[in-house]
């Protein structure tokens, strides 16, 4: 069975909801770069989910988010403490980043972190959020991060573009990120200068 390619860089036909880009990554250089472009386009009570297997580049595009908003701190995982909270270092807004990979249940298990009050204010990022967080806001960011894997997998170039197709020598490096915004925040809005960026 063939598994589809997809380009470098490609923005799927704008829905009511918003549009959405697939982004081949083939380094966690590069995995930074797009959290980078990604802060661009964030404001204060932007919610942004974030979805892949472990391993997958959540925390490293996180880093690259956190480092483009301008905040202090080490961004990493917040897995032991669940929330962490960025205070910025000029004048943007705070990142709040979550790790609901331990909550089982839906909004109910989250509402000790109090993501209600802090998301008008921050920009929210949640690692397994999927499932159990999207009643915090209409307006949201879907970031789903999966490795190319078999023969038609892009493999990774010596200047950490991803280029040609696999055959089996780096394509572990190899990641496609797909960002897709839901809501009236996002319609209308061109991510394709994300894929830019990588």
């Amino acid at each position: 069975m063939e598994t589809p390619h997809h380009p470098t860089v490609g923005t799927a036909p704008e829905t009511a909801s918003g549009s959405t880009v697939r982004i081949t990554v083939a380094t966690p250089d590069r995995m930074r770069e797009v959290g980078r472009a990604l802060a661009g386009l964030l404001r204060p009570g932007d919610l942004v989910l974030l979805t892949g297997e472990l391993g997958a580049g959540k925390t490293t595009l996180t880093r690259g988010l956190g480092e483009g908003l301008g905040v202090r701190g080490a961004v990493t995982s917040p897995t032991f403490v669940i929330a962490r909270v960025h205070p910025p270092l000029g004048d943007g807004p705070p990142l709040v980043h979550v790790d609901a990979y331990r909550l089982g249940g839906g909004l109910e298990e989250m509402e000790d972190l109090d993501l209600d009050v802090s998301l008008p204010a921050s920009v929210v990022v949640v690692e397994w959020g999927e499932g159990k967080v999207e009643e915090l806001s209409e307006d949201r960011l879907h970031v789903v991060i999966e490795r190319a894997v078999g023969a038609d997998a892009p493999v990774a170039a010596a200047d950490g573009t991803a280029e040609g197709t696999g055959d089996g020598v780096g394509d572990h490096d190899v990641r496609t990120v797909t960002v897709t915004g839901v809501g009236a925040r996002w319609a209308g809005q061109d991510l394709s200068g994300l894929g830019r960026s990588a």
